[in-house]
């Protein structure tokens, strides 16, 4: 973990090297350097009973979140490069505090004024995943996106991901498996739209208990209500299959979760202050997993 962190924090100091360096050349090339920095606080409260409601599970956490980037631009080609860390402090005992470490390297150009391209490398430390609580991860990914109108929004997304899962009761184990998302986006105005999502998702692993198989679409709709503010309705539903998790009926065990939610945005100059409410119905063939709870977040970040 120590050594990710010096790794993380050596290629932050060699971005800003490279800015300092870079920029006079990029100003005489036509590229713009564009650094950013972003620092976000957030409140979690989270309660969910069983179906019969003679157990609930009560959460939760504060986080601090802390983001750099670099950007390199010109009038048809971006390049990011961005180091991202979240420390999770949960309330509650027996409940330990968890960090999650994130490095993405980018790159967007666009064919036609229609028609664009990216290419993303991404490094995740102590990652929460579906199968596991404790995850290592590299992801690469392409996206195609096709805006033949301001109006309409097409974008197609495939990702490899590679999967270290570290345990201390047993050595560590590792998956891999695609992602493909998929998005309509119909766009009213500015900040008004209404986007449609599916996903289609596996991980295949050696360790029986990671591999899964899962598919979710969702519809979410965002309005603005007042200068700066916008509100968002949505709702998604996700299902689970696993490779080597057993339910009480012995079948493989099968997982299905509705989760309509709320989100009001509030975006003044550079603060970013956001209020979401979910409601999650989580329904499977293993009982003591079948429960329904509502979680509450807030969070108060500002951009530099």
């Amino acid at each position: 973990m120590a050594r990710y962190v010096r790794a993380q924090c050596a290629a932050l100091w060699l971005a800003a090297v490279c800015a300092l360096v870079a920029g006079p050349v990029c100003a005489q090339d036509g590229w713009t350097l564009e650094p950013a920095a972003r620092i976000e606080f957030q409140a979690v409260s989270a309660q969910s009973t069983t179906r019969d409601e003679d157990l609930v599970v009560e959460g939760e956490a504060l986080s601090v979140r802390g983001q750099a980037s670099l950007g390199l631009e010109s009038k048809r080609t971006r390049v990011r490069v961005e180091a991202d860390r979240i420390e999770v402090f949960r309330l509650g005992k027996g409940r330990a505090d968890v960090s999650r470490d994130r490095l993405t390297a980018a790159i967007e150009h666009d064919l036609t004024r229609s028609f664009e391209l990216q290419a993303q490398l991404r490094r995740y430390d102590d990652l929460v995943t579906v199968e596991a609580a404790d995850t290592d991860a590299w992801e690469y990914s392409a996206r195609a996106t096709f805006e033949p109108t301001r109006a309409n929004r097409f974008r197609l997304q495939g990702t490899w991901r590679e999967r270290q899962y570290d345990s201390v009761a047993a050595p560590p184990t590792t998956g891999e498996g695609e992602r493909i998302d998929a998005q309509y986006r119909r766009r009213f105005g500015a900040y008004h739209y209404l986007a449609f999502d599916l996903r289609s998702e596996a991980i295949r692993s050696d360790d029986p208990r990671r591999g899964y198989e899962r598919e979710s679409a969702g519809v979410a709709y965002t309005r603005p209500v007042a200068k700066d503010l916008r509100l968002r309705p949505a709702v998604e539903v996700i299902r689970t299959r696993f490779d080597g998790r057993i339910a009480d009926n012995g079948a493989l065990r099968r997982d299905r979760q509705t989760v309509p939610e709320l989100e009001l945005q509030w975006w003044p100059g550079p603060w970013r202050i956001e209020a979401e409410a979910k409601y999650i119905f989580f329904s499977s063939n293993e009982a003591a997993r079948e429960r329904e709870g509502y979680r509450l977040t807030l969070s108060v970040g500002r951009v530099f």
